[in-house]
């Protein structure tokens, strides 16, 4: 069954506030919660459904990515129906208040992990080629991995631990703000055991008790034909790795198209600027021009060709990376006045000058460049 829209699931628009989008989720919770729906598959269903769609909307990056590629994003979404429910209420238990009791969360206190690793931020140089077909690149990363010989714990083989003092253990610090119905709950990771609950007795020499070390790594990275200057792919879990067990960040890899010598490109159409004789301009001749996956195209230009004539050659210019077909090569003629003259070329120049074919009598449709530019990219 395919994915609803995660706007739609929420019932906001695209353009909604972080704000709308967490009131929203919050009232589809609270409806569609286990303890207010006990034994109905279907409202669980649909809780689980808003918690995915909250995840990635929530988060600036992951809508970002969303809004581009919808559900087909470079690295995916996580979450789903087959997402654990502990997952959600650990991670999003903290919206749901006390409504439901202990800030949302069942099972008693959630066990708490060390600090999430930061992402990881690189950019990718392409060349438009390598755009237009997809690529598949490796790239060399310093990033922060789990220590192996302390398994991330950041303890010494064989080290006890002993339960933080100043969180007694939660991993977090609560606060009450005001009072009666209006009570406020203000929680933050416990600054001294940063999250995990717990404290070392001897710390891993490798790590030095942070539970990872930083390591060269090699990854091949796929990406999606038809990617835009600018455009950031997320690869989840690829970025650095969190202190003693935290969860791991993630590799954003922003797109940098390097500029070509052949094309220029607006969206998925791409401009090719040529220049052609003024007697093949006057007479009409026969073109052939480059096209972006190595090949040529070959079209007739009628005679009487004006300078700035632009010609679409349809789906002969970028692939779209929703999958919604190619875009056009939009070939700019240019006719080539010359610099210098020969006598016998003057001569005959002189001859033909004051003729009535060579009086410039433009036509409505004889419009400039940019005009023929604007009309192209709006049909």
């Amino acid at each position: 069954m395919a994915k609803r829209d995660y706007y739609e699931v929420l019932g906001v628009a695209k353009t909604a506030s972080p704000e709308e989008i967490k009131k929203a989720y919050k009232k589809m919770a609270m409806k569609f919660h286990p303890d207010q729906n006990a034994g109905d598959a279907t409202a669980e269903a649909k809780f689980k459904e808003a918690a995915e769609a909250y995840e990635v909307l929530s988060d600036p990056q992951k809508r970002a990515g969303y809004d581009r590629f919808g559900h087909n994003a470079p690295g995916g979404f996580s979450g789903g129906q087959n997402v654990n429910m502990e997952d959600i209420f650990a991670n999003f238990g903290d919206i749901f208040g006390d409504v439901f009791g202990g800030g949302g969360r069942r099972g008693g206190q959630r066990k708490r992990t060390g600090q999430r690793g930061s992402d990881l931020r690189i950019e990718l140089k392409m060349e438009l080629d390598e755009i237009f077909s997809g690529k598949e690149k490796k790239i060399k990363l310093n990033r922060y991995q789990a220590c192996s010989p302390c398994g991330a714990s950041g303890a010494e083989a064989g080290s006890a631990f002993r339960t933080c003092p100043s969180c007694n253990g939660a991993g977090e610090i609560r606060q009450v703000a005001g009072g009666g119905f209006f009570q406020q709950i203000m929680v933050q990771e416990c600054p001294t055991c940063q999250g995990t609950g717990k404290l070392i007795e001897k710390s891993c020499k490798v790590c030095e008790g942070k539970g990872r070390t930083m390591e060269e790594e090699q990854l091949s990275v796929k990406i999606p034909a038809g990617v835009q200057d600018g455009m950031s792919l997320s690869l989840r879990n690829k970025g650095h790795a969190g202190l003693r067990g935290g969860d791991t960040g993630d590799l954003i890899i922003q797109i940098s198209e390097k500029p070509s010598n052949v094309f220029e490109r607006d969206g998925d159409n791409l401009i090719h600027s040529m220049f052609i004789t003024f007697p093949d301009a006057a007479l009409g001749t026969k073109i052939e021009v480059p096209t972006i996956d190595g090949g040529k195209a070959r079209f007739e230009l009628k005679a009487g060709t004006l300078p700035g004539k632009v010609v679409r050659l349809r789906g002969k210019g970028m692939p779209n990376i929703n999958g919604y077909g190619m875009g056009d090569l939009l070939v700019h003629i240019n006719v080539w006045i010359p610099q210098e003259l020969t006598s016998a070329e003057r001569e005959i120049l002189i001859k033909v000058k004051d003729n009535a074919h060579f009086q410039p009598t433009p036509r409505q449709e004889d419009k400039g460049f940019f005009a023929r530019m604007k009309e192209f990219f709006a049909s």
